[in-house]
């Protein structure tokens, strides 16, 4: 069993005092936030390396690296070597994109068909910046922020990558074609 999964089996719904203060993701505004020591939260849902949180009838995403502030061990942030080869740094960008959940939806953004595409682009300057072409499952889906600001931090544990714009399309719209044969099974979406 994956350790977000024992996560979400022995604490979902079971009510966690902070252990120290700790930045969270507000869902579903996808602003940083801080949740002070002692403050008694919810487990809601433990996908990727992120747990969702409620606390005071709001929701919020704690990031694998503060799961110690639950008194869970952290997961470590995920990063490259420094002499990464392009397709190295590619690969770690559509494997981080693969921890990022809709909130709502427990199957990852990629096998969901959300990515339309990832870009990589190097400047003269040597940085590397990342842009991610996506959508949501409807226009008016709220957790559009939250999704991007998830990726975002994910992919920036990379020391090779200084920024990530996260572009959020609507054309095409999304289709449950577009989820992976594993995202329907899971969905019940055959």
């Amino acid at each position: 069993m994956a350790a977000m999964e024992q996560i979400e089996g022995l604490y979902k719904g079971q009510q966690l005092p902070l252990q120290r203060d700790v930045e969270v993701i507000s869902i579903p505004f996808g602003k940083p936030v801080t949740l002070t020591e002692d403050s008694v939260v919810s487990v809601m849902q433990a996908k990727g390396s992120s747990v969702s949180i409620a606390f005071e009838g709001r929701l919020f995403l704690v990031e694998g690296a503060n799961l110690d502030a639950l008194g869970l061990e952290a997961m470590p942030r995920p990063s490259l070597s420094e002499d990464a080869s392009e397709d190295e740094i590619e690969q770690f960008v559509w494997d981080q994109l693969r921890t990022c959940y809709d909130p709502e939806i427990p199957v990852n953004i990629v096998d969901l068909g959300l990515v339309y595409g990832c870009r990589i682009e190097r400047l003269l300057s040597g940085e590397r910046i990342v842009t991610i072409r996506m959508t949501l499952t409807a226009p008016g889906c709220g957790m559009g922020e939250v999704i991007a600001a998830d990726a975002r931090n994910k992919i920036l544990g990379a020391p090779q990558i200084s920024r990530v714009h996260v572009e959020t399309v609507f054309d095409p719209p999304w289709s449950r074609e577009m989820m992976s044969e594993e995202a329907r099974l899971e969905l019940g979406m055959f």
